[in-house]
């Protein structure tokens, strides 16, 4: 978000109104979690372990807040709990004790799993589009390397809505400077996408 608002301001109409998968999540913890528990909200230290060190910035933005405080307490890189992990002497995985998880909100469905991995939420929204308008599943998705960038991986789906074949171009992207390129690429009339997971 901060990269698009700061060089790509003209591009701030096509970003997602979406929040990310942590920040929906931190109000119902401070909200339905904590009334459905009777735990006061204030005794809550959410924290959300991610891959990516943007998501740090994230829970800085105030839009994001609900009065005047965080939903969101932390954020953790997965580098910063590896680390946390091998200071508590934590390194022998298969002995430690099983454990329930605590559900927030019961089952989860199959695309909810993709959300913690590259491409992930694209999946998952590919999937529910797809079978919410064509009542298809989604077919297997095959990315490949995007010739120049090494970092970005691209694919085209054909679906047919309606009777109708219609082809998505999707492509993800990591790093900035990959997505530099890509938006370069973009730009310049090179590449032409309907959906981008950065």
């Amino acid at each position: 978000i901060n990269l698009v608002e700061k060089k790509f301001p003209e591009l701030i109409p096509n970003l997602s109104t979406c929040r990310s998968p942590q920040m929906m999540i931190a109000p119902l913890v401070k909200t339905f979690f904590a009334s459905k528990m009777k735990i006061d909200p204030d005794l809550i230290f959410h924290v959300s372990i991610m891959p990516c060190t943007a998501k740090k910035d994230e829970i800085e933005r105030q839009q994001m807040w609900r009065n005047g405080k965080r939903d969101l307490d932390a954020v953790l890189t997965t580098r910063e709990f590896g680390q946390l992990l091998k200071m508590r002497g934590i390194s022998n995985f298969a002995a430690l004790e099983g454990a329930n998880y605590d559900s927030l909100l019961g089952a989860s469905s199959g695309a909810a799993s993709l959300f913690g991995v590259t491409g992930g939420v694209m999946e998952a929204a590919l999937r529910t589009a797809i079978e919410i308008k064509t009542k298809q599943p989604l077919p297997r998705v095959e990315f490949q390397a995007c010739r120049g960038l090494n970092s970005v991986k691209e694919a085209a789906l054909t679906i047919e809505v309606d009777g109708t074949p219609i082809t998505l171009k999707i492509a993800i992207a990591n790093t900035i400077r990959v997505t530099l390129d890509l938006v370069a690429r973009i730009k310049s009339g090179q590449a032409s996408y309907h959906f981008i997971e950065i």
